[in-house]
């Protein structure tokens, strides 16, 4: 008797729970849309899976990049070109920051009884941002030190090579840094 009063009680509990479910169920027009969308992404992934690939060449140029700009003492050459299509050049030590990049973190989340939030955090200068000045980029020149700054954007480009280029555009460039492309071109003069 207690079997099938345990039986029927799990029944009806089972029951419940799927009229409950079912009562829950949105049969609003976007719901039946987020649904036909999902069942066609099932059907389609079905007949053509994702291929596999037995080789990436995205993380071969990530690794390459690395091994280029992974060194200390590694110059740059940066070939900014101007809205009349003009071409100068800096020589720098490493790659150009841009200044929007941080040591710091930018924002941490706080947490209290009322949820979480996330914050901004001042940067290195005591100051917050809030993420601009990402198209002015900074560096220092490649023989004398000098802290040099540019900013892109509104007409103007730059391009960034791990040595001088020949191309005629690049060779005929105007030197806008103390340090000129024959300065280095042995790697003499190179402050660390």
């Amino acid at each position: 008797m207690k079997t099938i009063t345990r039986i029927a009680m799990a029944s009806a509990a089972a029951l419940t729970l799927m009229l409950g479910l079912a009562a829950c169920e949105d049969d609003s027009s976007q719901s039946k849309e987020t649904k036909a969308k999902q069942k066609s992404y099932d059907q389609l992934v079905a007949n053509q899976p994702a291929g596999r690939m037995e080789y990436s060449p995205t993380r071969e140029a990530i690794n390459q990049w690395v091994k280029t700009w992974g060194k200390k003492g590694k110059l740059s050459y940066v070939y900014i070109q101007n809205a009349k299509g003009e071409y100068g050049y800096f020589v720098m030590k490493g790659m150009p920051v841009a200044r929007c990049q941080m040591l710091t973190p930018t924002e941490k989340v706080d947490s209290d009884t009322n949820g979480k939030a996330v914050v901004p955090l001042p940067g290195m200068d005591g100051t917050y941002s809030a993420g601009s000045m990402c198209d002015t980029y900074y560096g220092f020149d490649a023989t004398t030190g000098v802290f040099m700054e540019f900013t892109v954007g509104t007409n103007q480009s730059f391009f960034l090579f791990d040595r001088p280029m020949t191309m005629p555009e690049y060779a005929s460039a105007k030197q806008l840094g103390p340090t000129s492309v024959k300065d280095v071109k042995d790697g003499s003069g190179v402050k660390d």
